[in-house]
């Protein structure tokens, strides 16, 4: 523990270089783990073919979000926010090295892919709230919206680096060396964090004499009074159902109805991230005051329109359908990024880690089911048809949402909290 004059003092002199040093940790991390997930599902499209195998990948990478989602976020806010993200790359790392030896040793199996997946996405479950929770805290508030551009920015070289640099890596490298990149990301992912502390919400915010259990059910029921938020989490769970297969499989519509192959998934991917790339900063570049669920919504159903475009271009028009999933791309952004400053600026942060664990239980709930039904019904009509339907759908849920229910509209305002846990520069503790 240290002194309140001596963290305030320390939050308000040096808050940039501690915050840039973890964020760059942390980008570099993603990098290698963006790269590693394009590859490995290369590596599945490549072997099998199967728009089946593509949907269970998903799947094993969405899975565990909604399975150890609420511990992780109650951990997050219970114990040292550091020393979970500490751990968790620790174990994407050794999940990688075993993978790179099964790779290496020529006894891999899809199974082990699978497996192994599903153990690197479990330690995002508790990484993620830990994250995200964190940043009020290393902050000003201000600076809220324009770091959520920011990670949005981030999101965009995620998608832009992932496919070319895997391609790349793909071209000069066996297929261990390229999963070896994650390893050595996740390493300096951890080094920030052994050098700087993170500040936690006071230990009577997080009510340390409860069970985590306990903790879980207060998160719970934190989200489930609030209509506007509630409406939120719903609406963020259709639009996840309906149009998350159709990234998984963005390999199957290029290949089958623009018989393109790895470059151009390669630079239809790259140019998506630009979009975001580009999105990002336009949220970074201006103090979001209010409205921002207007511009949430509208983004998101700019979106999921577009996805459906992408599939409506004939088969000798790539390049229009790229220009489409690039606009998807940016609106996506420009959701996206004022949705988890909304989130940050009106849930309290001894409950935030929860919070963003139960929106990313949504994800871990609705993606495996609509992967689930994407397999067998691009299997029966076509990959086409599926990005169709589920981007038109996911639009109409965007709208819906908004012009139906007052208090989504009103949720920045209802919702904000009538004080704060542990802001920045205030009294808490440090891990």
């Amino acid at each position: 523990m240290i002194t309140q004059s001596e963290l305030q003092s320390e939050q308000l002199a040096h808050w940039k270089p501690r915050f840039f040093s973890i964020w760059t940790g942390q980008a570099l991390s993603m990098i290698g783990s963006a790269l590693t997930q394009f590859v490995l599902i290369w590596w599945i499209a490549e072997t099998t073919g199967s728009a089946s195998a593509l949907a269970l990948a998903g799947i094993m990478a969405l899975l565990p979000t909604a399975l150890f989602g609420p511990l992780g976020g109650a951990l997050a806010d219970r114990w040292g926010r550091r020393v979970v993200m500490i751990v968790a790359d620790a174990v994407t790392a050794v999940c990688m090295v075993i993978l790179v030896a099964l790779f290496a040793t020529g006894v891999v199996q899809i199974w082990h892919v699978y497996t192994l997946m599903f153990l690197r996405a479990t330690m995002q479950a508790f990484q993620g709230p830990a994250a995200m929770a964190s940043t009020p805290n290393l902050v000003p508030p201000e600076w809220l919206t324009r770091v959520a551009g920011m990670n949005q920015a981030m999101q965009g070289v995620l998608t832009i680096a992932a496919a070319p640099l895997g391609a790349l890596a793909l071209a000069f490298l066996p297929l261990q060396g390229a999963l070896m990149i994650d390893v050595v990301t996740a390493l300096l992912g951890i080094v920030p964090l052994l050098v700087y502390r993170i500040p936690q919400p006071p230990p009577s915010a997080t009510k340390t004499g409860n069970s985590v259990l306990a903790d879980i059910r207060e998160g719970a029921r934190y989200v489930a009074q609030r209509r506007g938020l509630l409406i939120l989490y719903a609406t963020v769970g259709l639009v996840v159902l309906t149009v998350l297969p159709t990234f998984s499989l963005t390999p199957l519509l290029v290949t089958q109805h623009f018989a393109g192959g790895v470059n151009e998934v390669a630079l239809m991917e790259g140019l998506a991230g630009m979009g975001i790339i580009v999105g990002g900063v336009v949220v970074s570049l201006r103090t979001w005051t209010d409205r921002r669920i207007r511009l949430v919504m509208l983004s998101f159903a700019v979106s999921c329109g577009m996805v459906a475009l992408t599939a409506l271009a004939p088969a000798n028009l790539l390049w229009l359908a790229v220009f489409w999933w690039t606009i998807s791309g940016f609106s996506f952004s420009t959701g996206n990024a004022p949705m988890m400053a909304i989130l940050q600026m009106t849930v309290p942060n001894e409950l935030q880690g929860r919070a963003f664990s139960l929106l990313n239980m949504v994800f871990g709930l609705a993606g495996p089911v609509g992967l689930a039904l994407a397999g067998p019904i691009a299997e029966a009509f076509g990959v086409r048809m599926l990005f169709i339907l589920g981007g038109s759908l996911s639009a109409l849920t965007c709208v819906a949402a908004y012009l139906m229910s007052p208090a989504l509209r009103a949720i920045e305002t209802a919702h904000a909290p009538t004080k704060k846990a542990a802001p920045f520069g205030s009294t808490v503790a440090a891990d």
